[in-house]
C-alpha cells in the first residue's frame, strides 16, 4: 500500500496540449499526491466495473484504473480507456453504490467519446505524464529494492485541470448513460445522485475537497434534478447493494485510512473493542506504520487465522516483514498471496520483487520466472521491467538486463535512455531473436515519442 517514492522524472511532454511537465526532486515528505498500487483495492474498484462496463458495451480488458493518492473528492478518464479515481472520492464515500455511479459516469465519458481531442493527444503520453498533468509534476514508477503493495507517481498539487474540462451537455449525456448502465444492471443510481449533492453541499471554493471535480464536470442544478427524476421513477432505486460488495467496501476503506492517516487518527476511528475484520484490518495497519512489528504480525496472523484464503492478508504480512526487514521471512508470505491468486500480475510482481531483494543467488531464476510471468500479465508495469533489469544483470544476462531497462524507461518516459538501452541490448542479443526485435521496435518508438516530445513531426 501507500510508500511514496523521490525519484522524480526530467522534463517531459507528450504532446503540444500536455505542454511541459517539468521534472522535479522533493523530499518524500512533501508529496502530496501519487499513483498508489494495491490488488485488493484496484479488484475491488474492477468488480464494481465490470457489470458497467459490460452494459456500456466496453471491453474491461482495455480498462486501466490507476488510484490517485490524492485528497480531491475527484475522478476522471484521459488517454483512451484510462480511469483514474482519487483516493479522496474513495473515503468521502459511504458506500459502494456511490463510487458505482462515479464509475458508471466515468464510463459515460468514454462510450460518448468526450474529450476526444484531449484523448488523442494524450494517448501516447505515459501514465506519469497523465498524472504529473494532473497533480503538477512529472514523476517515474521505481526505486531500488522497492517492494510492497505500492507503487507511487510524486505529485504535489491539483493543477492543468482545465485540461480534462468537460461541457455541460457531455455531463448531461454522461449522467444519462450512467443511469441507463444501472437500470441494465440492475443497479441503483441513487449513489451518483448521493455523491453530486455531496459534492453540491461541499463546493465552498476553489480549495474545497470538490473543487477539482466541480471545474472538470461542471455541477448544475438540472443534473441533479434529472438523477432525482431517475431515482424517483426507477425500479432499482432501492435495490440491496450485495453484502460481498459492502464488506469489501468496508475494507478498502480500513485500508486506505490504515495507510493513509496518521496511525493514531487511525486507532480512534477503529476502536480497539471492534472486533470487525475491517477494524483489526485498519489497526494492523496502523501498528506495521508505527514500527511495532510485534503488534503487527499478531494482527495479521488472527486475520489469516480467520481467513486462511485470503490472498490481500498473506500480502500484507509479506510486507510488513520486508519492511521491517526481514526480507527471506517475507518470500513465503508474498509466495502464497500469489498461489491463492495467480492471476494478479501484481501480487505476482511483489513476490518477484522480493526474491531478487533476498539477495540469495538461489532465488535468483525463480524471481525471473515470477517476474517474466507478471510482465507477460501487464507489460506496463515499470517496476517489473525494474525488478527484471536486476535479476538479469545478477546472472550476467547483460542483453535482457538491457532491453528490460529499455522498456522501462519507455514507460517512464525516459526516451533518450529507452533508446540507448534498447540499442545496448541488441548489441548483445542475436540479430533477428524476439528479444533483439523487441529492442529494434522499442527504438523506434522511443525516437518517435522523443520527436513528439520535441514538438517535431
Amino acid at each position: 500500500m501507500p510508500r511514496l517514492k523521490t525519484k522524480l522524472a526530467a522534463t517531459l511532454r507528450a504532446t503540444a496540449v500536455a505542454g511541459a511537465l517539468a521534472g522535479l526532486a522533493v523530499p518524500q515528505t512533501a508529496l502530496a499526491g501519487g499513483l498508489v498500487r494495491d490488488a485488493e483495492i484496484e479488484d475491488t474498484i474492477r468488480a464494481y466495473a465490470t457489470p458497467v462496463f459490460s452494459a456500456a458495451g466496453l471491453d474491461l480488458n482495455a480498462l486501466r484504473l490507476h488510484i490517485v493518492n490524492d485528497g480531491a473528492l475527484n475522478a476522471f478518464v484521459a488517454g483512451g480507456q484510462q480511469m483514474f479515481v482519487h483516493t479522496g472520492l474513495l473515503l468521502a464515500s459511504d458506500s459502494p453504490r456511490q463510487v458505482i455511479g462515479v464509475l458508471a459516469h466515468e464510463t459515460g465519458h468514454i462510450a460518448g467519446g468526450h474529450l476526444a481531442r484531449t484523448q488523442e493527444a494524450l494517448r501516447n503520453a505515459s501514465t506519469a505524464a497523465i498524472i504529473a498533468f494532473v497533480l503538477g509534476a512529472a514523476a517515474m514508477i521505481g526505486g531500488k529494492g522497492d517492494v510492497g503493495a505500492a507503487t507511487v507517481l510524486g505529485g504535489t498539487q491539483t493543477a492543468q485541470a482545465t485540461l480534462f474540462q468537460y461541457s455541460r451537455t457531455q455531463e448531461s449525456a454522461a449522467d444519462q448513460a450512467a443511469a441507463s448502465y444501472l437500470e441494465r444492471t440492475q443497479q441503483s443510481a441513487r449513489g451518483l445522485l448521493e455523491m453530486l449533492q455531496k459534492l453540491a453541499d461541499t463546493d465552498l471554493g476553489p480549495t474545497s475537497s470538490s473543487a477539482a471535480y466541480g471545474r472538470t464536470h461542471p455541477l448544475a442544478r438540472e443534473r441533479i434534478a434529472f438523477l432525482q427524476t431517475h431515482v424517483q421513477n426507477s425500479r432499482y432505486s432501492d435495490a440491496p447493494i450485495p453484502a460481498t460488495l459492502l464488506d469489501r467496501h468496508a475494507r478498502m476503506l480500513a485500508k486506505l485510512h490504515g495507510f493513509l492517516d496518521q496511525p493514531g487518527r487511525t486507532f480512534r476511528r477503529y476502536a480497539e473493542n471492534d472486533p470487525g475484520i475491517p477494524a483489526r484490518y485498519a489497526r494492523t495497519i496502523a501498528h506495521h506504520r508505527q514500527g511495532n512489528l510485534a503488534e503487527a504480525l499478531k494482527g495479521i496472523d488472527e486475520l489469516i487465522a480467520s481467513e486462511p484464503a485470503n490472498p490481500y492478508f498473506h500480502e500484507l504480512r509479506g510486507q510488513i516483514l520486508f519492511e521491517r526487514g526481514h526480507v527471506r521471512e517475507a518470500v513465503p508470505s508474498y509466495a502464497q498471496a500469489r498461489k491463492l491468486k495467480p492471476e494478479s500480475s501484481l501480487l505476482a510482481a511483489l513476490h518477484g520483487t522480493a526474491l531478487v531483494a533476498s539477495e540469495e543467488p538461489a532465488d535468483l531464476k525463480p524471481a525471473i520466472d515470477v517476474l517474466e510471468s507478471a510482465a507477460r500479465a501487464d507489460p506496463l508495469d515499470a517496476m517489473t521491467w525494474y525488478q527484471l533489469s536486476i535479476a538479469y544483470g545478477r546472472l550476467e544476462r547483460y542483453g535482457e538486463a538491457a532491453l528490460a531497462s529499455a522498456e522501462r524507461a519507455l514507460l517512464n518516459g525516459d526516451f533518450l535512455g529507452a533508446r540507448d538501452q534498447a540499442r545496448r541490448a541488441m548489441g548483445r542479443l542475436k540479430e533477428g531473436t524476439p528479444g533483439w526485435l523487441r529492442g529494434q521496435d522499442i527504438e523506434g518508438e522511443a525516437l518517435r515519442l522523443r520527436r513528439l516530445q520535441r514538438g517535431e513531426n
